[in-house]
């Protein structure tokens, strides 16, 4: 009977952990922004057309202005980002992300106190919402 229940929560671990790798697998690679707001005010197109984010398991690098580079840790649909190098170095964001249509989108709390809710960012100054294709 152990044996049994050990061997059940064994493969329900390791289906668990596929699933989670499979999504991070998606998502690995360089994404280019296609759209950009913040508080409900859309980025012009020349604002971000040189930008690109690098995921790579559990890390990424954001060029724009300059190169940020951290940590991020996936939850379900939930974000934790943490920067390590660059302008955000020692800050923490929290965010939402979705992957449909071969299109990322993830809407930032740039305050980190709390995860947004939707993909909304009018009437929220610091929500920032970035949409990506993968080049």
């Amino acid at each position: 009977m152990r044996l049994t229940t050990i061997i059940c929560l064994f493969i329900l671990g390791l289906s668990c952990s596929t699933t989670k790798n499979t999504m991070q697998g998606k998502l690995n690679g360089t994404w280019i922004p296609v759209h950009e707001e913040i508080g409900g005010t859309v980025l012009p197109k020349a604002s971000f057309q040189t930008q690109k984010l690098v995921i790579n398991e559990s890390s990424y690098t954001f060029t724009a202005e300059s190169v940020d580079k951290g940590d991020v840790k996936w939850s379900g649909n939930k974000m934790d980002i943490y920067g390590k190098e660059g302008v955000n170095k020692g800050r923490h964001f929290t965010a939402i992300y979705k992957f449909e249509n071969d299109q990322l989108s993830i809407c930032y709390n740039l305050k980190g106190d709390s995860y947004p809710e939707s993909f909304e960012t009018k009437g929220k100054p610091m929500f920032f919402l970035c949409s990506f294709t993968k080049q």
